[in-house]
């Protein structure tokens, strides 16, 4: 588990550095992908996952 977190910190600064140079490209895309799958399997996955569907609940009654 520790590993895990070390590797999802680092994939995070990377992809804030990447976002924040506007020049994400393919390999920088991958380094969000992986950012993502490493995310999905550390303890913070159900919190994330219930604010995203909390978001999407509040967008989808929304009337224009």
């Amino acid at each position: 588990m520790a590993i895990s977190i070390s590797v999802v910190l680092l994939l995070l600064i990377l992809a804030v550095i990447f976002i924040r140079n506007c020049s994400l490209k393919v390999s920088h895309a991958l380094v969000c992908m992986m950012l993502g799958f490493y995310l999905s399997h550390t303890s913070m996955a159900p919190t994330i996952h219930s604010g995203l569907t909390a978001t999407t609940d509040l967008v989808s009654s929304l009337r224009p």
